[in-house]
């Protein structure tokens, strides 16, 4: 038997597969030690800490750069220290009976000086953090109707950052912010806010149009008026530069003429503006027809219609006062002109 083994292990050191039991010892041990040395050092990164338990038992907290391990009696964790984003949505009543959603979204990071807090009291910060969301947001925006929820969305995200803060930092947290990124009504909801809102907007601006309607109304009165003013003055003018005319005219035909009387001036002027009268009437557009006697005597008889006019209430006067004296008073309610006879001259102005 034991030269039978002694063969085998002959021939396996003729083929170089043999390897001694020392060796063996030699290469276990080797790797047992670089085992331990990898058990022994470890790296912390920048915005990370680590947690040591000794023996399962909270030892100490170690900083970034490169740390060591008492071999198999000590353990390390590490903790993120960058701050992270937590987002929830949360549904609600309004003090009005409308449901709505609200989308929070939570900053927060470990303290510095409560990592071992942040590692041990939760197991799950998160779903801490957004138990603690749900109970400030249902404590107060059922306390508001929702057009207050929407005006106080900013005092919403303060009184939820405050609480959560008073509350986490007991367990290591620092809440950054808290933020209400938006408040969701019920579709229906927001459609009927959107028509109220589009109600109101057509009255105010119905009403600025009718504000300045009224404006522009009340300045055309006003130009009207001044219009009316300032062409009252030009007709006024108008006539007083005739009379005027008229007064210099028959006193220069006086002098010109011994022996004619004022009503005899009167009589030809009268009569050349009514002849006047009707060729403007021939050369305007749109005339209508206009029947005239065509007699080789109708100037005469014109002329004696016109002296008869005047002989009927007026007595004739002398110079300018005479002139003056043969123009027909102008009664209270003047008759309207002829039908058919547009600018005719006026027989209380003479134009």
């Amino acid at each position: 038997m034991r030269s039978a083994r002694c063969g085998y292990i002959l021939g396996m050191y003729l083929k170089g597969t043999y390897m001694p039991p020392v060796i063996i010892a030699i290469a276990v041990l080797v790797l047992f030690l670089l085992i331990l040395i990898a058990k022994t050092y470890y790296i912390v990164r920048t915005a990370t800490a680590g947690v040591v338990e000794k023996f399962g038992k909270f030892d100490r907290i170690t900083r970034p750069g490169l740390h060591f391990l008492i071999p198999f009696a000590e353990r390390v964790y590490f903790v993120d220290l960058q701050v992270k984003q937590a987002q929830f949505q949360v549904e609600t009543k309004t003090r009005d009976n409308v449901f709505v959603q609200i989308p929070v979204s939570v900053q927060y990071q470990v303290l510095d000086d409560k990592i071992a807090d942040a590692f041990y009291k939760l197991s799950a910060p998160q779903k801490q953090i957004e138990s603690f969301v749900f109970n400030s947001i249902l404590g107060h925006v059922p306390k508001l109707t929702l057009d207050e929820t929407f005006e106080q969305q900013s005092g919403i995200s303060v009184a939820v950052k405050v609480e959560l803060d008073q509350i986490m930092s007991n367990f290591g947290f620092n809440i950054l912010t808290a933020l209400v990124t938006d408040i969701i009504p019920d579709v229906k909801v927001k459609a009927a806010m959107n028509d109220i809102n589009a109600a109101q907007r057509a009255q105010v601006a119905a009403q600025a149009r009718g504000e300045a309607e009224k404006i522009l109304k009340v300045k055309q009165a006003e130009a009207e008026a001044e219009s009316k003013a300032l062409q009252g003055k030009g007709i006024a003018a108008e006539r007083q530069a005739i009379i005027d005319g008229l007064s210099a005219s028959i006193e220069h035909f006086q002098q010109g003429v011994p022996g004619a009387s004022a009503e005899d001036v009167m009589a030809l002027v009268l009569l050349t503006q009514y002849f006047d009268t009707l060729r403007d009437i021939g050369t305007r557009g749109g005339t209508n027809t206009l029947f005239l006697p065509n007699s080789p005597g109708a100037a005469g008889e014109f002329q004696t219609q016109i002296l008869a006019g005047l002989r009927g209430g007026h007595t004739p006067a002398q110079g300018i006062d005479a002139a003056r004296a043969v123009l027909p008073q102008r009664p209270e309610n003047p008759p309207a002109p002829p039908v058919g006879t547009p600018g005719t001259p006026n027989p209380y102005t003479g134009v």
